[in-house]
């Protein structure tokens, strides 16, 4: 999902490690839990790290939800 915003996945194990190269060649990390399911405060924290806003990460997750089920 993140995938979409640019990141790029560096590993996975219990955490994903996941990077972006930005345009202004600052490189943003990112780690997410490994888990079947994440708390909403830890999502809401990983967004705020990744500065994705919560509607383009919900479009996102929907539209992929959306995608698994064709």
């Amino acid at each position: 999902m993140f995938e979409a915003q640019g990141f790029v996945m560096l590993r996975e194990r219990e955490h994903i490690a996941m990077v972006r190269e930005n345009p202004d060649g600052i490189r943003t990390p990112l780690t997410v839990p490994n888990h079947r399911a994440i708390k909403r405060s830890t999502l809401r924290t990983i967004c705020a790290q990744a500065v994705i806003e919560r509607e383009e990460f919900l479009d996102a997750y929907n539209r992929k939800a959306f995608l698994a089920r064709c």
